[in-house]
């Protein structure tokens, strides 16, 4: 029998533990679960509890979904919670912590990227002018 989605809520009272994601959903169509859990136990193992959910798949209005409890995140960092690199990124965008920097490069690449794509676009555009021009 599976553990219910909000979790087990049993854990030993002296292991490390962790916020992190557990994928759900199934194949081209993730879906994060972000959890409370022992850090030594794996994905799909029981969790203790989960504190928020994350849609990484943009939905017709170009919107990513997320849900948090900050109040029950809040908790668990209090009792000594470490926190997953991808969930400290979603925090930081959300507010709750300082951004990632992670973020802030992941951000500069796309800017650079789209800046390096509209140049190309506007050399293709003035080359078919001049080739249109030249006939």
């Amino acid at each position: 029998m599976l553990p219910p989605g909000s979790g087990t809520g049993q854990f030993s009272q002296f292991s490390k533990k962790a916020i992190r994601f557990v994928r759900k959903g199934c194949t081209n169509r993730p879906f994060f679960h972000i959890v409370v859990a022992e850090q030594r136990k794996e994905q799909f193992m029981p969790v203790i509890e989960q504190v928020g959910s994350y849609d990484p798949i943009p939905n017709e209005y170009n919107e990513k979904l997320v849900s948090l409890n900050f109040e029950r995140i809040r908790h668990w960092i209090g009792n000594g919670a470490s926190i997953s690199q991808p969930v400290q990124e979603l925090l930081g965008l959300s507010g709750f912590l300082p951004i990632h920097p992670r973020s802030y490069m992941t951000a500069w690449r796309n800017r650079r990227a789209e800046k390096l794509n509209d140049s190309v676009e506007t050399k293709e555009k003035a080359e078919n002018v001049d080739s249109q021009t030249s006939k």
